[in-house]
């Protein structure tokens, strides 16, 4: 056995062991080699930035390990700043989803985001490629992710468009798998599936992490489902964020935190507070070795907060106050766990609900920032 297939086999080996994958999705995963759907140059994302991997040993380590791989960085522009745009999805990241998305014999599957191709080449594998269609913006990663699929005999219907759009003309699809994270669901996706259809795709979050929904459709065009966990993706083209005012820090206001920073990087609270703080960001990060975290609301206001409790808010929001009481209120409902969240999408709206669809999580701020609706 080459070391090729070797580490091919003890990658689906390790995704079967962790229950990851049934046993007709591993007969598939093995015939399904990821690193045939990977270009010469690739890249592992650090902290900072993606560095490019020169070698051989460290290709191979990349590639048969459960990490992402890294694609294309900067919208393939030369000398930017490294910032991922296109990668191949960490594999018990896509065997997750797969097992979500719950495809059946003969029905027809859309992909948002093509990229190099594996993930069309698996649903391939197992439906056919009859059944699947896959749409990428990008007009050379979809060229390249042919080829691809074209090398190891699959030919599923590849379409270069913006995934914000769906691809009406192959509807309607009994399932949609999104493998770019969405800021919102587009309505027009929901639209393109049967009833009862299937929808996963990984949410941004802009407080602290993104999470996993799956969607199930239901009767006057609105579809509801329960989050599943946490997601890294690269957002959609057209969901990336825009600019944003910085904060004001002309008259910083120091003071101690009565919620220690890590309390509030916990995944059901992050679906709270972005329920409840809409607009409000927060990022983690590191300074002098210690956890800082950063908060903003694009607007001048913000926040620091140290692991020592020190916080200094600057802006005319109390930002780092106002996160305080959310984290009050998620920890008074029992400290809700992200599965405990759900989400519901109609014709004008979207909304983040606790436990049932009838329970909505309400901005905090209804006036100025908007209730339940997105």
């Amino acid at each position: 056995m080459n070391k090729a297939l070797q580490g091919h086999t003890a990658l689906v080996r390790q995704l079967d062991e962790r229950g990851l994958l049934s046993p007709h999705w591993r007969a598939v995963w093995e015939r399904t080699p990821r690193e045939l759907f990977l270009p010469e140059r690739v890249w592992r994302q650090d902290a900072d930035r993606c560095r490019p991997v020169t070698t051989t040993a460290g290709r191979a380590a990349l590639v048969f390990a459960d990490e992402p791989v890294v694609t294309q960085v900067d919208d393939g522009a030369e000398e930017g700043p490294g910032v991922a745009t296109s990668s191949n999805s960490q594999p018990s990241m896509v065997a997750r989803m797969l097992h979500l998305l719950d495809v059946r014999d003969d029905q027809q599957v859309l992909e948002i985001g093509t990229a190099t191709g594996h993930v069309a080449a698996l649903l391939s594998a197992r439906l056919g490629d009859q059944h699947v269609t896959s749409v990428e913006i990008d007009p050379a990663l979809s060229a390249q992710a042919e080829a691809n699929l074209a090398a190891v005999g699959y030919r599923p219907r590849l379409v270069v468009t913006d995934g914000e759009d769906g691809w009406p003309a192959g509807a309607p699809y009994h399932r949609i798998i999104a493998t770019c994270a969405l800021r919102h669901i587009p309505h027009q996706l929901i639209k393109q599936l049967h009833p009862d259809g299937v929808l996963v795709a990984p949410r941004v979050g802009d407080f602290w992490c993104g999470s996993l929904v799956r969607l199930v459709t239901a009767e006057g065009g609105s579809a509801a489902g329960s989050f599943t966990g946490t997601a890294t993706y690269m957002p959609m083209r057209s969901h990336r964020g825009g600019s944003s005012a910085a904060p004001d820090t002309s008259h910083p206001r120091s003071r101690e935190t009565a919620v220690p920073p890590q309390e509030m990087l916990t995944p059901g609270f992050a679906l709270y507070a972005g329920a409840r703080l809409p607009g409000t960001t927060l990022i983690e990060g590191r300074h002098e070795e210690a956890l800082r975290v950063w908060a903003g609301d694009g607007q001048g206001a913000g926040a620091i907060a140290d692991a020592d409790g020190t916080v200094t808010e600057f802006g005319e929001r109390d930002l780092w106050h106002e996160s305080e009481t959310a984290w009050q209120e998620w920890d008074s409902l029992g400290r809700p766990a992200a599965e405990d969240f759900g989400l519901t999408v109609t014709t004008d709206r979207e909304y983040v609900w606790l436990h049932t669809p009838d329970q909505p999580v309400r901005g905090l701020f209804p006036v100025s920032l908007g209730s339940a609706d997105r």
